[in-house]
């Protein structure tokens, strides 16, 4: 078995529907199927810097299947190569990778699961290159990881966002508004298309597509003089105008990843509005999509992509992520998804059905 006796297993970055189910399954394959022992590394890459990590047993990941979250917890503020140290009350970000070096021969890891996205994986792809035997995960609601069909947690991420739609399209049809729907979606738009095409959203802004709010406005405006008297928008949280950049809420200096999108979904409505003078209001549902059960589609997907993580490492596997490739399990090198994301493209089948049956896009 390659000489893998004690595997550690992390979830990092957000948290995300399905990830207790991962883990569920990385330590029942691994300790059912092949004796192995399980470490449960705590808060992400935290707890390997600070040594926080405990044994795994049948009963600590029975009946986790269907809870959100994760029961390792997660951390997506601090990474190995940039943490910040005090010495003689002065702090600075260094390079702690050696610390986790020593953190994971103390503890006798033959090999990590690192559960996480795009962010995740180019950690990861740090400790692979200095000789640290990791199998990859893919893990993000925002389906945005490269290298895999799909990743666990959108399935669930759409469902909400398609059941929030739903609810708001009945508010935007009793009292005749356009409605203004933010949805999650950084740099790449699937959860906002996935959603808005299940709902038959009106426009749909995701940031492959720099909108222009003149034609936005004009789309809404010929649905009113068709008698249409509401219109549903859905927002990818990182979608742009032609004229500007992303909406920046706030920029937090003690995070790795320090830029906080927020209020494109309220500027459309405003701008929305004011051109038209047809009342808008906006809901974000931030946070929303990411909490609660995972959807069946996600808990079997987090089964398969978990167990075949561990078969990777019995079959001697080094360095490796677990995809999803044309409806078929596989792996590819892991530090093929690191600085890299998998953004829609706009040539992409769903895009084009959407375009001709009338949906607008913006642009």
């Amino acid at each position: 078995m390659s000489g893998i006796h004690r595997i550690g297993v992390l979830t990092a970055g957000g948290d995300c529907p399905g990830l207790n189910a991962v883990i569920r399954a990385v330590a029942k394959t691994a300790m059912n199927r092949y004796n192995l022992e399980v470490y449960g590394i705590e808060d992400g890459f935290l707890g390997l810097i600070q040594n926080r990590m405990h044994p795994l047993t049948n009963e600590s990941v029975s009946n986790i299947l269907t809870l959100g979250g994760t029961i390792l917890g997660t951390n997506n503020r601090v990474t190995p190569r940039s943490y910040p140290v005090t010495t003689n009350g002065v702090t600075e970000n260094r390079d702690v990778t050696d610390r986790c070096l020593e953190h994971i021969a103390h503890n006798q890891l033959d090999a990590i699961v690192v559960i996480g996205g795009d962010g995740s994986m180019t950690v990861t792809s740090h400790f692979v290159r200095i000789g640290v035997n990791c199998i990859g995960v893919p893990k993000t609601i925002d389906n945005d990881l490269f290298g895999t069909d799909v990743t666990f947690g959108f399935a669930t991420a759409v469902s909400i966002a398609t059941e929030a739609l739903d609810r708001v399209h009945t508010t935007a049809a009793s009292h005749h508004r356009a409605m203004v729907v933010e949805v999650m979606g950084r740099n790449a738009g699937w959860i906002a298309l996935h959603a808005g095409v299940a709902t038959g959203t009106d426009v749909i802004l995701i940031p492959e597509i720099p909108y222009d709010i003149d034609k936005v406005c004009q789309y809404v405006l010929a649905r009113s003089r068709r008698g249409k008297r509401f219109s549903m928008i859905c927002v990818s949280e990182g979608a742009r105008s032609k004229e500007g950049g992303q909406v920046v809420k706030r920029i937090d200096t003690t995070s790795a990843d320090p830029i906080r999108l927020g209020g494109i979904g309220q500027k459309v409505a405003f701008d929305i509005e004011a051109a038209t003078r047809i009342e808008t209001r906006t809901v974000i549902l931030g946070h929303v999509q990411r909490g609660g059960t995972p959807v069946a589609a996600d808990r079997v997907l987090a089964t398969e992509f978990g167990g075949a993580a561990v078969e990777l490492l019995v079959a001697g596997e080094r360095g490796r992520l677990v995809v999803m490739k044309g409806g078929i399990v596989t792996h590819i090198p892991l530090e093929e998804a690191a600085n890299k994301q998998r953004l829609v493209p706009l040539d992409l089948p769903l895009l084009l059905m959407a375009r001709n049956i009338g949906t607008c896009f913006g642009d």
